[in-house]
């Protein structure tokens, strides 16, 4: 195709509950002077890994994971493949995949097929969280500790703290079975980060994230959890084992680092309203009032006030002060924990969690707010966010904050008019941005029935997450010469901005591409936006990957060197040979 041609419009395969066929592009042209693919050119193939690693995650391998100490499950967390370790193979979708239901009706109902596991549905069957009728899951919506439901539990919640009002927007689940709290949560305008780690409730995030609702693997063990300091609203567990009163307090801390100030903890479960329930948890009224009284010991270190002196129904709540005045004040009668001293608090990539208390950003009065005021929902998302206009990003103005989110509505709006499904309600559900910067991705996003994960690379300037929670999305830090902590199949579609050229020194371009094959669906897009040398060369190993593409201009015309490669993975599972 000559320079300024018109690109032909990418058309993606039907999404719904049968395999289709495959699609194949038209032959494929890089709209760029002096460039073309050459014909016959040799691409390695790629081949299917064997059947067993359908649900492989490479940095939480079961198998791997028992090399090390059981202590504080350390085992479960993070612990990815040495170079000769890596898979160097396509993961395989369960023979009988279909594409998940659209959203909303994902919420309660998912093929059987797709996460083949019938563990949780015996034995959470009285709890209500997931059966099993046919070839399809139902999820109920209920929940150890809300038995009537998600959405009646939570608007219990909202009779305590104001869940209506847009000034709560991030929450983070913690230990989340199969995320029902998250998923009841998104009719109220409320984004949740649900996480539990890979362990014997068999799939329990991959559930979630069939569902459509957002969840990552993760445990609270020796590592920081992968969020910068101030980034959630509320943060909630609902009976999740974690043993809060432990370790000198230090996973209620890790919490305390990762609310904003004025943020809530929300526990339900043992040992809440202990009186009322001992019997039925199997413990002794004498071990649940000790740990009754050591949560609220360590929640009163942290500086916490308890906003629900008398339990209502089976929840307790605590809020995180809104400054440090205070608590600084205490410190000199109160000397544990103490203030962490020196340490980044945004850090938080393999960085150990310590027993002490995050200091929050200075203020000059008790009523001002630490770290600026936010904006209620939806104002937050698009108004200049408080670490911005404070100037602690470096070199990041206002004005650039602005642009930038002009830029990704622009950019966003040229994706719809070259995929032509972009803009089809139901066809994406969970989408991926791989170096979100400021999220405007998502931000421009919004509108849709769509929710985005941000990550932020940890080799450029990864303080831009916070930037990112202060608009009111989420996200996590991720080094993407690593795997994701996340289940094969989660994305219906990826979007990698400069990736390639971020990494070029730091890792090999397929490791990287294997592991977009492996967190990609069946018929998933993917959009790499990056320079075109660099996007001849990723096409070059993506041909042999099972994925059809085609680079095309910039939004700005043919004469811009960066341009957008445009894929679609084709349909395969188990057992099925390429067409």
């Amino acid at each position: 195709m000559a320079v300024g041609a018109t690109a032909t419009k990418l058309h993606m395969p039907s999404a719904g509950g049968r395999r289709p066929s495959l699609f194949h592009l038209a032959a494929v042209a890089v709209l760029c002077t002096g460039m073309e693919v050459a014909s016959g050119q040799v691409h390695r193939t790629y081949e299917a890994c064997p059947a067993k690693y359908s649900e492989y995650t490479p940095c939480e391998d079961v198998e791997r994971s028992l090399r090390f100490p059981r202590d504080r499950l350390v085992y479960r967390e993070r612990h990815c493949p040495s170079e000769g370790e890596r898979l160097r193979c396509l993961v395989p979708a369960p023979q009988g995949y279909r594409n998940p239901f659209p959203w909303p009706t994902s919420r309660d109902v998912a093929w059987f097929a797709n996460v083949p596991h019938k563990e949780l549905t015996v034995e959470k069957a009285v709890q209500n969280w997931i059966r099993v009728e046919g070839e399809k899951f139902r999820f109920p919506g209920g929940g150890t500790m809300f038995p009537h439901g998600a959405g009646a539990y939570i608007d219990d919640i909202g009779k305590i703290i104001p869940l209506h009002d847009g000034s709560i927007r991030t929450a983070l689940d913690t230990g989340c079975g199969v995320a029902s709290w998250g998923a009841y949560l998104l009719s109220r305008n409320i984004l949740a980060m649900s996480f539990a780690p890979r362990d014997s409730h068999e799939a329990q995030v991959q559930f979630a994230l069939e569902r459509g609702v957002p969840a990552m693997i993760g445990v609270l063990s020796s590592n920081r959890l992968t969020y910068p300091a101030r980034a959630f609203d509320m943060a909630h567990c609902s009976r999740c084992l974690i043993p809060w009163q432990l370790y000198d307090g230090l996973y209620l801390a890790e919490v305390d680092r990762i609310l904003r100030p004025g943020g809530y903890w929300i526990l339900s479960g043992p040992p809440i309203n202990w009186k009322k329930h001992w019997k039925g948890w199997q413990r002794t009224k004498e071990d649940l009032n000790a740990e009754q009284q050591a949560i609220e010991a360590v929640a009163k270190s942290l500086c916490w006030k308890k906003i629900t002196l008398k339990e209502v129904g089976d929840i307790a709540i605590w809020q995180k002060p809104t400054n440090h005045i205070h608590c600084k004040a205490s410190r000199k009668v109160v000397k544990s924990p103490p203030f962490c001293s020196n340490k980044n608090p945004d850090a938080a990539w393999y960085d150990k969690m310590e027993a002490c208390i995050t200091p929050l950003p200075e203020v000059s009065d008790i009523k001002e707010i630490a770290g600026g005021q936010l904006k209620k929902w939806p104002e937050r998302l698009t108004a200049v966010p408080p670490r911005i206009a404070s100037g602690s990003i470096e070199g990041v103005t206002d004005e650039m904050f602005v642009e930038d989110t002009k830029l990704w509505q622009k950019r966003v709006g040229h994706y719809k008019s070259v995929i032509s499904q972009f803009g089809q309600k139901g066809r994406y559900r969970n989408l991926l941005d791989m170096n979100a910067r400021f999220g405007g991705f998502a931000a421009a996003l919004v509108d849709d029935p769509v929710w985005v994960m941000n990550m932020v690379p940890t080799v450029g300037n990864s303080t831009t997450l916070g930037v990112i929670y202060e608009r009111g999305l989420i996200g996590s830090y991720q080094d993407w010469c690593e795997g994701m902590s996340t289940y094969p199949r989660t994305y219906d579609l990826i979007h990698a901005d400069s990736v390639f050229t971020l990494y070029k020194d730091r890792c090999e371009m397929d490791n990287i591409l294997l592991e977009m094959d492996r967190i990609l669906r069946p018929e998933g897009t993917v959009i790499i936006r990056d320079d075109v040398d660099m996007l001849v060369k990723i096409k070059s190993i993506t041909d042999g990957m099972r994925w059809n593409s085609q680079i095309v201009d910039h939004e700005d015309g043919p004469l811009v060197r960066e341009k957008l490669l445009l894929v679609v993975k084709t349909y395969w599972t188990l057992g099925e040979e390429k067409e």
